[in-house]
């Protein structure tokens, strides 16, 4: 996969982000979707082996800088920033398909098709065994929905601290996503959430990690875990 050129028209913004040594770039970009929405791309400072592609893409993006200093391949970074609003609703209608279906089958076309489209062009594709997609929680339903709906464009899901509005179907589809969740045992809603896929994920014969950290919701396990995340599923010995 080739960065291509920085300077075409498509990009609206480049930069470092703050707090300590930093190789790769992140660049900011606005899609056509519903009135312009922004994505940013953690591009490594080598060609991507591996993509993930998240939602609140302004908070997941930045911890590629995390990635740099662990052994793992070079692992571009796609994040669709999260619907500006001033409450939860908005983005929850897009992210969990059982509050709003109309409004999530939107979100989910723009995701899936036309910025997956728009990462191809710009930086070339990965085949689907080298793309994952993330997610904290409402983002983690989300994240959840596009590895169960798309198994063959995502084949690795990571999912922080899912929220309760997406649940696993009765009769799980035979073909599965791989799956590493994780949640706080001071956020016992969500640990309950992760538990509950990673039981349903299991019991399919998923290839599922599911882990226990101490912290609440929000707490910087999440990014730590992210880096653990990224090295299960693309790191040495990753299948």
């Amino acid at each position: 996969m080739a960065a291509g050129d920085d300077t075409g028209p498509d990009r609206s913004d480049k930069a470092k982000p703050s707090g300590g040594p930093f190789a790769g770039e992140l660049l900011t970009h606005t899609v056509d979707y519903d009135g312009g929405r922004q994505v940013t791309v953690y591009l490594p400072p080598r060609p991507p082996e591996a993509v993930v592609f998240a939602g609140d893409g302004q908070l997941i993006a930045p911890w590629g800088a995390s990635l740099e200093a662990v052994d793992v391949p070079p692992t571009m970074i796609v994040g669709a920033h999260r619907v500006a609003a001033d409450d939860e609703l908005p983005r929850l209608r897009e992210y969990s398909p059982a509050i709003d279906s109309e409004r999530f089958e939107a979100h989910e076309h723009f995701f899936v098709h036309t910025l997956g489209e728009w990462v191809s062009s710009r930086f070339g594709a990965l085949p689907p065994e080298r793309t994952a997609v993330a997610g904290v929680s409402a983002g983690a339903e989300l994240a959840l929905a596009m590895g169960m709906r798309h198994p063959g464009r995502y084949r690795t899901v990571f999912a922080a601290s899912p929220g309760g509005g997406y649940r696993p179907p009765a009769a799980m589809p035979a073909r599965l996503p791989r799956a590493y969740l994780t949640a706080g045992t001071l956020e016992p809603f969500f640990l309950e959430n992760a538990a509950r896929w990673a039981d349903a994920l299991r019991g399919a014969g998923a290839d599922l990690v599911m882990t226990e950290c101490v912290g609440d919701h929000g707490d910087p396990f999440w990014q730590a875990e992210f880096v653990k995340m990224v090295r299960w599923a693309f790191g040495p010995g990753a299948p």
